[in-house]
């Protein structure tokens, strides 16, 4: 199911690198920006976790909680998060239940690799309204970080 605008973020909880379990209902009060990616170590998704990284102080600064997800482990996601030195939270959707509520899993991906998660990127507020969504098709694609921060700065002013 496509998740649009206006609607109440599906809940989840997931567990991040260090092993915490994380529920998106928890982060009221704050925003929330969710970045589903299809695999760690790859170029793309390196490239975009990396832009988040260095732009993590504007996040900040916009009351905002940034987290990272993919299916993959929780173990692999943890060395992926040391290498690259990312300052937010990655969280494991290894059972694919988030992807799913989300609606951005690849039932086929390439090379014989079923159920990854879509490049994705949802913007929730701190009722857990989500406010911004964009379900990316093509995995070789960056979410609009401009227009995520536009909206972010909406629900800030």
């Amino acid at each position: 199911m496509a998740i649009t605008t206006g609607q109440q973020a599906p809940d989840f909880t997931l567990r991040d690198t260090e092993k915490n379990k994380v529920t998106l209902s928890e982060c009221a009060g704050s925003n929330v920006l969710l970045l589903f990616f299809p695999l760690a170590f790859t170029s793309v998704c390196t490239k975009e976790l990396c832009m988040t990284r260095d732009n993590l102080t504007a996040y900040n600064n916009l009351n905002t909680k940034v987290f990272g997800i993919s299916v993959d482990s929780l173990f692999s996601l943890g060395k992926f998060k040391e290498e690259q030195q990312l300052n937010f939270s990655l969280l494991s959707d290894f059972n694919k239940t988030a992807s799913r509520d989300y609606g951005c899993l690849y039932e086929h991906f390439f090379n014989d690799m079923d159920g990854v998660s879509k490049r994705s990127a949802f913007v929730i507020d701190k009722e857990g309204i989500v406010r911004y969504a964009e379900v990316l098709e093509n995995a070789g694609d960056i979410p609009d970080f401009d227009a995520i921060v536009a909206c972010l700065n909406g629900l800030n002013a």
